[in-house]
């Protein structure tokens, strides 16, 4: 730094020239150009809250929660059916034949106690040759219990008493309740190829174990 009146240098530290005393004059310092400072016609319009300028700062204080998907379940494996084996429907279809006879039995009995009085009505009594209506009304009633039992037992739960003792049941396609009509269906089927025996010993071949009333009822015997 050098003094502005003798032109001779000074220290920064001095505040006067020790040369020929004059006062040091403090240095401004000034970057750039000066200008003066003037708003523009832009800047003076500008009015604080202006609605044009908040409008793009208008920052939302709710805070969005993006719902995240729902977890999917995953799908239920369905559960393999087991089929009721030709022994154990042996057994249940004897176990109702068993059942059947009983109530053939009580039935026939008091059928018998009927016919005798009407005959004894008459002045006559039971005999060889009078009791062929007996034995064909009987054979007939008999017949009729035993379809009433199956199709009534089968259309409303789908098993008898003899299923529902070895635990099995009737069913028609995806396992549900079979109707009144697939009952009646089964039942006529099966006493029609009776005779045969095919249509019943045709379970043991069967990869679902189903008889040739079950093919044409579109039934199934599961196990439960």
């Amino acid at each position: 730094m050098r003094c502005p009146k003798c032109n001779s240098p000074i220290h920064p530290s001095e505040a006067d020239c020790p040369h020929c005393g004059a006062e040091r004059v403090p240095r401004r310092v000034i970057f750039g150009e000066g200008k003066e400072f003037r708003l523009t016609p832009e800047e003076e319009s500008f009015e604080l809250g202006d609605p044009s300028e908040t409008r793009d700062w208008n920052f939302s204080q709710e805070r969005r929660v993006e719902s995240s998907p729902p977890i999917a379940e995953a799908p239920k494996t369905p559960q393999r059916a087991h089929w009721g084996g030709f022994m154990r429907r042996g057994w249940a279809f004897l176990i109702d034949a068993v059942v059947i006879s009983l109530l053939s039995t009580v039935m026939g009995a008091i059928s018998l106690v009927g016919y005798k009085v009407g005959l004894a009505a008459h002045g006559r009594s039971i005999t060889w040759q009078n009791a062929m209506p007996l034995m064909a009304m009987l054979t007939w009633g008999s017949i009729a219990l035993a379809t009433i039992y199956f199709v009534m037992f089968h259309g409303m739960e789908g098993r008898t008493i003899g299923k529902w003792l070895l635990g099995l049941r009737v069913v028609g396609g995806e396992e549900r309740p079979v109707t009144y009509k697939q009952s009646l269906v089964r039942w006529v089927v099966m006493v029609g190829f009776a005779p045969i025996l095919l249509g019943f010993l045709w379970v043991i071949w069967s990869r679902e174990k189903r008889g040739w009333h079950d093919f044409l009822a579109r039934t199934w015997v599961i196990r439960d």
